[in-house]
């Protein structure tokens, strides 16, 4: 197993980009990850990576080695997965990203009960609201909220979120209560906005008499982590856009008032990337039910929760 232990081992540091990154991930130390690299570079006779103090870069031949090593990790895997799938004993790594606040509230509290039912299998969440690329980051499963561009992947719908304008009651003491979309244009109001790389969308898109409609606002303060635009908005620094299961808490002890209910955002898909191989692996197939039977209704009844006026 020694060679094949290489071989995934290099396969992580690629994906990475980091040894130590790597060791985390396989929990292992970085000794043993340098170590198995410079054993599979002495076996392959070629050098996989250029090293320098500060960054670790695949060569030419570490490219070309990736790809066939990443199908044979694959061809075992889907091996292993069909006898497993035998015996109904799942087993191994799972690796999983969601977005944060969505991991953070829906996510993370199923993994505990999961990972009881099925002792064998392990799981690495990695929470980020970047977007993520299943196949060069090694993940069986993504959540996200929003609509996929990569038409390649596979797609399972989970729920319709509702969101929704707040903001606390000393901003609306101070700005007034914005009670439409139009109001966030002519007012002088603070929107709070979640922006990171390769974000696509700098708008808020509110639903209006005539539909859907996109509304260019303007605000000063801009995180790629939603939990800061929440707690700026409980601080009073503006008007934020956030799912209903998020701050429904906040909502109910009016901690935040819900505003602009005229023009309320459009609902958002959540739902879950995979790829046809990954679904093939009875662990991933298995935590995806688990997760969608639990969250469904946690998202219903933080909506209900949330006793917005209508």
């Amino acid at each position: 197993m020694s060679y094949f232990d290489n071989i995934r081992t290099f396969v992580r540091v690629y994906e990475l980009g980091s040894m130590s990154a790597a060791g985390r991930d396989l929990r292992i130390s970085p000794a043993v990850t340098s170590s198995r690299i410079s054993q599979l570079e002495e076996h392959l006779s070629v050098r996989l990576f250029q090293r320098t103090t500060r960054s670790l870069t695949p060569t030419e031949q570490g490219k070309a080695f990736y790809n066939g090593a990443k199908e044979v990790l694959e061809a075992v895997d889907n091996a292993e997965a069909q006898v497993v799938n035998i015996t109904e004993n799942p087993k191994g790594a799972l690796y999983v990203a969601a977005p944060l606040g969505v991991g953070r509230r829906l996510i993370a509290p199923q993994v505990p009960e999961f990972l009881k039912v099925y002792p064998e299998v392990s799981l690495r969440l990695r929470l980020t609201d970047r977007k993520v690329d299943l196949t060069t980051e090694g993940l069986d499963l993504a959540f996200f909220l929003g609509q996929p561009e990569d038409s390649n992947l596979r797609i399972r719908k989970i729920a319709d979120v509702e969101r929704v304008l707040c903001a606390s009651p000393d901003y609306i003491a101070k700005h007034g209560h914005p009670t439409s979309g139009e109001d966030l244009l002519t007012g002088q109001h603070e929107c709070l906005n979640l922006r990171f790389p390769g974000a696509s969308e700098f708008q808020w898109r509110l639903m209006t008499d005539g539909g859907a409609k996109r509304f260019r606002v303007k605000g000063r303060y801009e995180c790629d982590d939603g939990d800061v635009l929440t707690d700026w908005a409980l601080g009073g620094h503006g008007i934020a856009m956030k799912p209903v299961f998020e701050v429904a808490h906040h909502l109910r002890a009016k901690r935040l008032i819900a505003v602009a209910r005229q023009t309320p955002p459009e609902p958002i898909q959540m739902a879950c990337l995979f790829t046809h191989r990954r679904m093939q692996d009875p662990k991933t197939r298995l935590f995806m039910e688990f997760v969608i039977d639990r969250v469904s209704s946690t998202i219903h009844d933080a909506e209900q929760d949330a006793q917005l006026p209508r």
